[in-house]
This record gives structure tokens, sequence and C-alpha cells, in this order.
């Protein structure tokens, strides 16, 4: 067995172990392989390994990333993320798996990396472990990572003919991002929402988006709140369908979103997440996934339920 640096040689075969693995729950798709863990300017080449077997199989991998992008974001350079660790169930119990956490872990906090959070980062595939996956918590856990608490997506279905209307407010109206819109919305959430959500806008924009995606409300011609859809024609794969092969028909996908602080406890949050529904039925988008989220009772007024479940983890190096 050897361990060799990650690389684009290995993408086919990283990808036929995830499947072989865990696409019955997690189906990856090679577009979505190559977006999250190869062209994301996060992932720290030398900290991610790929596992060989004798007949260089490739056995296991781990993908690790740190805070690397030149822009004007407020993120935190000492935390890092384990995008993924996974080994082939015929190789397990031989401790490739804590050999590659631990190069892993080695490189990040020689990196100046205080905090590890398993998932996560950005262009993470997951928010924590999945919760059907006991062991590897336990696994995890003996490692020196601590349970945070639970994250979930909650979908919801619709039928062919079941319309949802945009809400009604006196003071607020609600549409689709126009495409002269952009300044106004890259201003507004780096006043409400600087870090994450900011930073997904701006690459949002980057990749060719024209605000389709993007739901505004609006008072008095400003906009006080966003949240985002997404659906096959989005310019990249967002988060909230990367499961979408479990589906016959299209997925659609709902969050983040946020209202400015200055106009919250007045429906608008609620309001909005109808409001993208609305849009999302518009182009006959049945099933809606949102991602990562702790606030079931809160989507649950909407119908949505509770779909997927994962246990967040966190080591200080």
């Amino acid at each position: 067995m050897e361990f060799i640096s990650w690389n684009k040689e290995h993408l086919d075969d990283v990808l036929r172990l995830w499947n072989q693995e865990i696409g019955n729950q997690f189906p990856l798709r090679k577009e979505l392989l190559r977006q999250n863990s190869f062209l994301d300017h996060n992932v720290t080449f030398g900290g991610s390994w790929i596992a060989l077997n004798e007949d260089e199989k490739v056995i296991g991998f781990v993908i690790a990333k740190k805070w690397q992008e030149d822009l004007d974001i407020p993120m935190n350079p000492e935390v890092g993320w384990i995008q993924v660790l996974l080994v082939d169930s015929a190789y397990r119990n031989q401790g490739i798996g804590s050999k590659l956490l631990k190069k892993a872990e080695e490189l990040l906090k020689n990196n100046g990396i205080k905090t590890l959070h398993l998932g996560r980062d950005p262009w993470h595939y997951f928010p924590g472990i999945p919760n059907e996956y006991k062991v590897l918590k336990s696994w995890f856990e003996d490692r020196g990572y601590t349970y945070m608490g639970n994250e979930f997506d909650v979908i919801c279905h619709y039928s062919d003919h079941e319309s949802v209307p945009v809400p009604n407010f006196e003071d607020v109206a609600f549409s689709l991002l126009c495409s002269d819109e952009k300044t106004d919305l890259l201003d507004f959430l780096h006043r409400c929402f600087p870090g994450r959500w900011e930073y997904e806008a701006i690459h949002y924009f980057n990749k060719g988006g024209i605000g389709r995606e993007f739901v505004v409300a609006k008072k008095n011609g400003k906009i006080i709140g966003f949240c985002r859809i997404n659906d096959a024609k989005s310019p990249f794969i967002a988060q909230n369908v990367y499961w979408s092969p479990l589906f016959e028909e299209e997925l659609g996908g709902i969050g983040p979103l946020g209202i400015d602080r200055n106009q919250r406890k007045n429906g608008y949050g609620l309001a909005i997440v109808q409001a993208a529904i609305h849009f999302l039925r518009q182009r006959d988008i049945k099933h809606i996934v949102i991602d990562w989220t702790g606030l079931v009772e809160f989507y649950g007024k909407l119908g949505f339920k509770p779909w997927k479940s994962y246990a967040q983890y966190t080591k200080s190096l």
C-alpha cells in the first residue's frame, strides 16, 4: 500500500470508490466531484491524499481544506475542514483511515489551523457526518472529535397542479433579482451577511449567474432580504440539489436566505421562502430541498419534513 498526493489523474477512481461505498444514499456525479474537490481553491493538495493497494487501485482518500482565496471575505484563517474521508469497505480496520486522517491533520496544524470541522467546508458535500453512519461517528470520537449537534436537510413534494402564491405585503415586494441589481445584492450581503453567503454569491456571478437564482425582498425599492433558489439550469451544482440523481424528476433547492436584522419579526423570513417556492413551482419543480438547517419546525410551517440528518463534529488541533 502507498499514499500519493491528491491529483486529478485519479478522479474517476475516486468517483468509483465513492459511489461503491455511499452512492446509494449520496450519488456523486463526476461534475460535482470536480467542482467541489478539484476546482475549489481551498483544497490543500499537500494535506489531501489517496491510498493505493499493491495493484495501484484506489482504496481510500481524504480531502482537506483551509481558506486560501484572496477575497475581502471575513473567513477565519485558523479554521480547517476535512471534506471527506472514505476507505473501501474491503480494506477497513487496517489503519488506512487513521493514517489518512493523521496526514491531513498534521498538514493543517502545521499551516496554522487550530479548529478542524468535519464537512462544512466551502464547496462542501456534508454539514457533518450523515447520521446513518453510526460507526463512523464513534470512529471520529475516538480520535478527539467532539459532537456539536445535528443539522438537517428538509424536503417538500408538490403535485402537478399545486400552486403557491407570492406573499402579499403592503410595503414589501418579492421578485427574482434583475441582472442590473447584482451590485445591490452584493452590497446588501456585504453589509448584512458578510462571510460564507456573500462568498457564494460572488462565485455565483463569477460563474455567469444572471439573477434567476435569487429571490429578493424589497422595501421602498431597497433590498432587505434574499433567498437563493437552485435548479438544473443554475451555473453550478448547488448544495441543496447535490443528490438530485435520487429523483426521477427535477429537484429544486432553497437556501441560504436571510432578512436584514432591522426588518425581522415581521414575517418576512417565512414569506421569502414561500416566494421562493412560488418561483420554483413556476418552473414545474415538484421536489424541493432546503439543506443544512436546524430550523425544522420553522420550515415545517410550509410543509417541509426532515429528509437527511447530519452530526456536526469539531476538533481543536
